[in-house]
Formats: structure tokens, sequence, C-alpha cells
């Protein structure tokens, strides 16, 4: 049984990191429109409290998030939107307090988890490591848009093997949420580090292998950069058509983002679900 601490750690940091990015700025910032189509960075924080919300009520009151679950799923194909719309109208400096609020209350709800502990979801339940992970995944991909709205570089960190390893593992979901058969044999990825080391997944002497920097697979995975602007190589058939259709996040297939740069006020190509609507669904 794996042990969460230090993705909950990571979890941690990305927040602080985030936080950090968005806490000095002055209102009007928070209405500057992010590469996700409609969203501002307003938008982009409500959702990351939306959903910390929701996994909260998963973990402390399991029967409540499932009737929660299933009125949202019947009442309407947008209400992911219309809870980051409904938090997009409050004054910023309450909606950041909200965020880090839920955050922090998640936070204490993982560490205290019991060990074993299935914590259901939209879709198949997930362990408290696989819920952290999925949160880590989701606060850097919304940070990303952020910084891009913002026009500010991010420094990669050894955070990304998190996400990275989700990309990994989300590979077949990618063709079954499209209506296709995963390809038979496991993939390897290579990917080198912020700090220039090796990351691995997947068996060494798989047919089928990702190489590039480990950021740009981050990028890609959480559709947040095209392929064409990314420096990650398919080596075989099946691999090559899988970075076009990867996706670590859950929902309906992604649209991505379009060629070229990504920098304040740009749009993506894609619909609402390349914003990540819902953690992971593998492990």
């Amino acid at each position: 049984m794996a042990d969460p601490t230090a993705v909950l750690d990571d979890l941690t940091a990305e927040g602080d990191e985030l936080d950090a990015l968005v806490a000095p700025l002055a209102p009007a910032s928070w209405a500057l429109t992010t590469p996700s189509p409609g969203w501002t960075v307003a938008h982009q924080i409500a959702h990351l409290a939306w959903t910390d919300e929701v996994t909260l009520l998963a973990l402390t009151d399991p029967d409540g998030f499932r009737a929660r679950a299933e009125h949202d799923l019947r009442r309407s194909r947008t209400f992911v939107d219309d809870a980051a719309n409904d938090g997009a109208r409050e004054h910023p400096a309450a909606l950041l307090r909200r965020w880090r609020q839920s955050r922090t209350a998640v936070d204490r709800a993982l560490r205290t988890a019991s060990p074993g502990t299935r914590v259901p979801w939209y879709g198949p339940p997930m362990s408290v490591a696989s819920v952290a992970t999925a949160r880590l995944m989701e606060t850097w991909a919304h940070g990303q848009d952020v910084a891009d709205a913002l026009g500010r570089r991010r420094t990669a960190t050894a955070r990304l093997r998190q996400v990275a390893r989700i990309g990994w593992r989300t590979r077949d979901y990618a063709y079954l949420v499209r209506g296709a058969s995963p390809p038979s044999e496991p993939f390897r990825i290579e990917l080198t580090a912020p700090d220039g080391s090796l990351w691995a997944f997947g068996p060494q002497d798989a047919g089928q292998r990702v190489t590039g920097p480990a950021l740009d697979f981050c990028l890609l995975v959480t559709q947040r950069r095209h392929r064409a602007d990314l420096a990650v190589t398919a080596h075989g058939r099946d691999a090559d058509r899988w970075l076009d259709i990867a996706q670590a996040f859950a929902g309906p297939p992604g649209g991505g983002r379009p060629p070229g740069p990504v920098g304040v006020g740009d749009h993506a190509a894609g619909p609402r679900e390349d914003r990540g609507q819902a953690p992971e669904r593998a492990g």
C-alpha cells in the first residue's frame, strides 16, 4: 500500500506556489483571460476550490458525495463550468480565502484517512494516494493556465514526476474515451527530469517508447501545449498515435491547444474538457 505522504507534501508545495502567484494580484488581474476558453484567472482558482470541496465531501461523507455526484451528472453536462462561473463572481479576496480553506481541509482529510480507504468520485473510486496525485496534477495544470495568463514562466520541479506518472498511467483511458481499443503492448516512457536525471515508466524492453523533457511531456498529457511545440518524441507507430490523443484528466476527449505561442489573452481551440474536469481515474 503506497504511503501518500510524499505526494501530499508535493501537493501542498504546488498549491503554495500557485498561491504565491495569485495572492499579490490586483482584482483586475483576476479577470484576465487564460488559454482555457471563457475562463479567467478567477475561474481557474474557483475550479480548484470547487474540486477541493467536493473531494472533501467524498472523503468525509461518501454517501453524501454519491448523492451529490448523481445529482450533478443527471442535472447538466456543464456542472463543472457552472461551478467555476459561480466562483468567478466572488470577490478575489473571498475566492482566495475559500480556496485556501478547502485545500487545507483536503490535506488534513487525506493525511488522516484510514489505510486502504477508497474514495468515491465521478468515475471509479480512488486510493488516497491517487486522489492526492490527481489534485497535484490539476493544481499544476490550472496553475500553468494562470501563469500563461500573467505572462510568467514557472520553474520546473521534481513534483512533475507525479504528473508524468499520471500521464503514463492514463494511456489506455485516452483510447477508451474515444471509443478505441488501446494497444495491447505496454509503452516505455523515458523523460529527462528538471535536474537532468532520468525518469522511466514501463518495461525497459517495450517496443513502443516516448522520450523527451519531463516538463514537455507533462504539458502534453495535460493538454496545455500542442504537440508541435514540444520536444516529445515517439518511437513506434502506436506511441506516435498516443501522443496525439494523450490526456491525464478524466472526462470526454479534450480538444487540446492550438500550436504556437501561448500568452495573455490566448485561447485554446478545444472545449472545456481540457480543463481537467475531474481527477484521474487510474489507480
